[in-house]
């Protein structure tokens, strides 16, 4: 017992894991997907179809839409395909059944309200098909939702964010800055003294960004352009690539030769592990903004400001500078309202990979 059942633990998860590997890959390739039909409004349909044509893994394929606010032979952008309207929402019975699809998603109300859903639940079940609802409830991580019902009524009680300074994500912070800065010190002064010698120019970057409550501090990290980076900035406006408020450009000439292999690597965010021990940032966190960017924030995006930016975050382990602006937004307000400890650790353990890809870090 004490040999097979913590080596029956690790086998098991590993076996998990690699399947799970596997699976998710072959879905990325448009197999073993299951075919669902999309019922609801035009908004809602779109919303949510989008959400599952963006994820794959999750192992849906939208068939076709069934919406009385289209027009049916018209089509739906779910942004990586188009799927089209094939009928009204009295036909969705005699649809799952032509179309051979495994279920239905309800998107949002459906005329005829709760009875008429679970009639149609009903009705499906009788021919195998199965209905998926979804909730109107986004970006809600799952330990915040919890299920009361009355009197056979599922009602989902949403837990309140807490938005306060977390003890034990201070203590990581601490610990790994600390940590951080004694054991790369050898590789900080060797970056140091390869940007001295490139140019002669300051070995490191300050600039103003915006953290917690909207309080500006100094952030560091290692030279990457030229010394007149911020005055050439606004000759270059005409050839930004960057998304919503963010100024970004692939081949920006103002980089230098070894700034690109800095930026390649995200060597260049190594200092920021000061800023990180000293408070003004955390090591997982919403990217720091730009006052430029805070100013023209739109939408609850001022949200992000309720917690301590970080080194690392959901933007940048799904793609950094690749994602738009709405996105990389729709990311971060996640973090804000459904922090955990072990969500942290979960995409410092990202970051990693993602790293090595270098996807979007440019």
């Amino acid at each position: 017992m004490a040999i097979a059942f913590p080596l029956g633990l690790l086998f098991l998860a590993v076996g998990r894991k690699a399947v799970r590997t596997v699976l998710a890959r072959s879905r990325a390739r448009g197999q073993r997907l299951q075919d669902v039909l999309i019922v609801g409004d035009t908004e809602d349909v779109r919303y949510v179809g989008r959400r599952i044509a963006a994820t794959p893994s999750a192992g849906y394929r939208v068939r076709a839409v069934v919406t009385d606010c289209e027009p049916v032979g018209a089509t739906i952008d779910l942004g990586s395909a188009s799927v089209p309207v094939v009928s009204g929402i009295d036909d969705v019975l005699a649809l799952a059944r032509s179309e051979g699809v495994s279920a239905v998603v309800v998107a949002g109300a459906v005329r005829g309200g709760h009875e008429r859903l679970r009639r149609l639940g009903w009705q499906l079940e009788e021919h195998g098909v199965e209905l998926v609802v979804s909730s109107p409830l986004a970006d809600i991580a799952a330990g915040r939702v919890h299920e009361r019902p009355v009197d056979g009524l599922p009602l989902m009680h949403v837990e309140t964010p807490d938005y306060r300074r977390r003890t034990g994500k201070r203590l990581l912070d601490v610990v790994g800055a600390g940590f951080g800065l004694l054991l790369l010190a050898p590789v900080l002064a060797v970056i140091a003294l390869v940007i001295r010698l490139d140019d002669r120019g300051p070995v490191f970057f300050r600039q103003t960004r915006v953290g917690r409550g909207g309080a500006e501090f100094s952030i560091l990290k290692f030279r990457t352009m030229c010394v007149d980076a911020e005055a050439r900035m606004a000759a270059l406006q005409a050839a930004n690539e960057g998304a919503g408020p963010l100024f970004k450009m692939k081949d920006d000439p103002r980089v230098t030769r070894v700034g690109a292999f800095l930026r390649k690597t995200s060597l260049d965010e190594l200092p920021q592990l000061w800023n990180v021990l000293t408070g003004s940032m955390s090591l997982v966190g919403p990217r720091p903004a730009l006052p430029r960017e805070v100013a023209l924030y739109q939408d609850f995006a001022d949200r992000r400001l309720l917690v301590t930016p970080g080194i690392t975050g959901l933007w940048q382990v799904s793609g950094r500078s690749d994602l738009d602006w709405a996105e990389g937004v729709r990311l971060d307000l996640h973090y804000v309202e459904n922090w955990s400890f072990l969500h942290d650790l979960v995409i410092l353990a990202r970051t990693v990979p993602s790293v090595l890809r270098s996807r979007g870090a440019y």
